[in-house]
C-alpha cells in the first residue's frame, strides 16, 4: 500500500494560491464534471477534458492575487507603507516592488496560522483523497472567515448585512456569506489603514511646519520646504528605529 506523499504546510507561496483562490472559484476537474458534454468530457484522458480543467486552472491562477488581496492582511499593510513613503516625501523610494515584497511576506507571517489550518483541513485531505471537492471548498474557506471575523469592524459588518436583509437574504454572523463578510473586511481594513498612516503622517507634518516657519523667518521664499525637510523626517525616522516599530504595530493590530 502506496504511502500518501504530502507536501508541508511550510511552502507558503502555494498554500496561498490553493487554499484563498478555493474560496470562490472551483478547481478545473470540478468545473468540467459539471458541464454537460454529452459524455465528451468525462471520457478518460479525452482532449476536451483537458482542455477545460486547463481553463479552470488557468482561472484560479489569474484571480489568485486578487483573492489574497481580499481575504489576507495584505491591504492594510500596503496602505500604511504607501503612506509613509508619502509622508515622509519620497516619490519612488522605497520602490512600489519593494513596498509590495514586505507587505506579501507580513501577510505570510500575519496569516500564517490560518494558512496552515486551511491547509490541513481542507488542500491536504483533499490531495490524498479523504474528502470530495465540495467539502474541501468549505473546509478551506473556513479559517479565510474565522479570520475576517475577527478583524471585521461590527459596524462595517452591520452595513452589508443590513444591505443583504433588504435584498430578503438571511444573515448570521456564524454562517454569513463570503459575498457579505468580504467587502466589510476590506473596508474595515482600508480604514484601519487610514487610521495608521494618519499616525505615520503626524510626527512628518510637525516637521514640515517647522521648517517651513524656519525658512519664512529667514526669508528663504524661492527654497521649498520640502527640500530641507526631507534629510531631517529620514533622520527621525531612523533614529527612532521607524521600521521596526512600524511593523511590530502593524503585526500587533490584527487578532
Amino acid at each position: 500500500m502506496k504511502t500518501p506523499v504530502r507536501v508541508k504546510p511550510s511552502a507558503l507561496a502555494g498554500t496561498v494560491l490553493v487554499a484563498v483562490a478555493g474560496l470562490f472559484v472551483m478547481t478545473g476537474s470540478a468545473l468540467a464534471q459539471q458541464i454537460d458534454l454529452g459524455g465528451i468530457g468525462q471520457m478518460s484522458g479525452s482532449t476536451v477534458g483537458t482542455i477545460i480543467q486547463m481553463f479552470g486552472l488557468i482561472t484560479v491562477l489569474s484571480v489568485a492575487p486578487g483573492l489574497l488581496i481580499m481575504v489576507t492582511s495584505f491591504t492594510r499593510f500596503i496602505i500604511a507603507f504607501s503612506i509613509l513613503r508619502a509622508g515622509i516625501g519620497l516619490q519612488s523610494t522605497p520602490a512600489n516592488l519593494i513596498l509590495i515584497s514586505l507587505s506579501l511576506f507580513m501577510t505570510f507571517y500575519v496569516m500564517a496560522p490560518t494558512f496552515d489550518r486551511a491547509w490541513n483541513e481542507g488542500v491536504q485531505p483533499l490531495m490524498d483523497n479523504r474528502i470530495e471537492q465540495a467539502e474541501a471548498m468549505g473546509k478551506i474557506a473556513d479559517p479565510f472567515r474565522t479570520f475576517m471575523l475577527e478583524n471585521v469592524r461590527d459596524k462595517d459588518f452591520d452595513l452589508f448585512a443590513d444591505l443583504a436583509r433588504e435584498r430578503g437574504q438571511t444573515v448570521s454572523r456564524e454562517e454569513v456569506d463570503l459575498r457579505i463578510l468580504v467587502p466589510a473586511f476590506m473596508i474595515s481594513e482600508i480604514r484601519r489603514g487610514f487610521e495608521i498612516g494618519f499616525l505615520i503622517v503626524l510626527p512628518f507634518l510637525v516637521i514640515d511646519l517647522i521648517v517651513a516657519t524656519i525658512t519664512m523667518a529667514m526669508g528663504m521664499m524661492m527654497l521649498p520646504p520640502t527640500v530641507v525637510s526631507l534629510p531631517f523626517k529620514l533622520l527621525f525616522f531612523v533614529l527612532i528605529d521607524g521600521w521596526n516599530l512600524l511593523v511590530g504595530s502593524l503585526v500587533r493590530s490584527f487578532s
